[in-house]
């Protein structure tokens, strides 16, 4: 097949959404398919991968927001782009104007609209939850729901990384949902590279002494990753038990993350780890990883912690709390710091949590799945 992804959330710069556009056009020409990714850009370009594999550029504005990133302003270029490449399969991974806009498009190529986000998560429930009953705030935002509703009626696959976020498009009443979780590098995440000696750095750099229980954190400096909350957290847990959080990462919040360390010794804010092999190292060390976003789609980190052998400390709801299944971790009440720390006391003081076996998909598998899916499409509708 030739499977065109059209990706508003790409950037070179870019963080996890990247990875997986690059592992998707590494590995679908080896599955023996044609990947063709349609990027915002500063002009129309295409640049070639390899054999099977491309990016198409589109002249974009900036995202004024982050001007990392760029959107889709000009539909008739997009539709243009499309006709172009002729696909088997249209691929949309945002809930906003792009896929919209290949809703209109009058090829006649299987469509998916891939939830990479989760506005409602990430911005409604997060500002509103503390306030007002969910089913309040969702009748507040009926108009996206409708907006959810009618999308999906014009794509033949809602996909979604994670169930709890799959279940509530269904309740929603979104068409066509599925579940196919993200994969791991396996290769790469494992737990033959725990290291104790680079334990036992990283909690010398958190004042401790290697008897203490040693914390990792990654992921964007974004209010919706509530940082500040899993740093008042650890503090609170840390007047019970010794414990270190070191916390890699960048982005706008990083005054207010700084703010919430406040000078504790116990706490560490670092530059991410960009270089994979040594990521790895680190997350197969720590004693377990703790996240505070309910918001994730995937929750990228939750699986190569999993990888790694790692215990998890995660909220009960949204992507991460997948990674907490089968005996994978610990999960606290959303949003409540009291819940989180309590967790981390829990953890601390019976470390030897039951781990289930290390049930993590590769990228491989992952993809062979996904694409295994969208062929079953073209073949029921040809049947049809």
């Amino acid at each position: 097949m030739k499977i065109v992804d059209v990706c508003a959330f790409y950037s070179p710069q870019g963080g996890g959404v990247r990875t997986y556009i690059e592992q998707k056009l590494r590995i679908g020409p080896q599955l023996g398919h044609e990947i063709v990714v349609i990027v915002p850009g500063e002009e129309h370009a295409i640049v070639e991968r390899g054999p099977g594999a491309s990016i198409v550029t589109l002249p974009s504005p900036r995202f004024p927001l982050d001007r990392k990133y760029g959107y889709f302003a000009d539909e008739a270029a997009l539709h243009a782009a499309l006709d172009a490449q002729r696909p088997d399969v249209v691929e949309v991974s945002s809930p906003w104007r792009s896929p919209a806009m290949v809703a209109r498009w009058k090829g006649d190529a299987r469509r998916s609209l891939v939830m990479h986000a989760d506005p409602l998560s990430a911005y409604a429930y997060r500002w509103f939850e503390p306030f007002l009953a969910r089913s309040r705030i969702d009748r507040g935002f009926e108009r996206y729901w409708d907006h959810l509703r009618e999308l999906s009626l014009a794509f033949d696959m809602t996909v979604c990384a994670n169930h709890d976020l799959a279940g509530r498009l269904r309740d929603g009443g979104v068409s066509g949902v599925c579940v196919h979780p993200l994969g791991v590098e396996t290769g790469a995440f494992t737990p033959e590279r725990r290291d104790p000696e680079l334990r036992g750095r990283l909690l010398a750099l958190c004042g401790l002494d290697p008897h203490a229980r040693l914390l990792v954190a990654a992921g964007r400096l974004a209010p919706e990753k509530r940082w500040p909350m899993v740093v008042d957290a650890v503090a609170a847990a840390s007047a019970q038990v010794p414990v270190g959080l070191v916390l890699f990462g960048e982005g706008r919040e990083k005054r207010a993350i700084r703010s919430a360390i406040a000078g504790n010794p116990h706490v560490r804010l670092f530059e991410p780890e960009r270089d994979r092999t040594a990521f790895a190292a680190i997350l197969a060390s720590a004693d377990a990883v703790v996240h505070g976003c309910e918001a994730e789609t995937f929750c990228m980190v939750g699986a190569e912690a999993r990888a790694s052998g790692t215990t998890v400390i995660v909220p009960d709801a949204g992507g991460a709390a997948d990674h907490a299944l089968q005996g994978g971790g610990l999960t606290f009440k959303a949003g409540n710091r009291f819940s989180l720390a309590n967790a981390i006391v829990k953890f601390c003081q019976s470390p030897q949590i039951p781990l289930g076996e290390r049930k993590v998909i590769s990228n491989l598998q992952h993809f062979e799945g996904l694409f295994a899916a969208y062929g079953e499409l073209r073949r029921s509708v040809r049947a049809a």
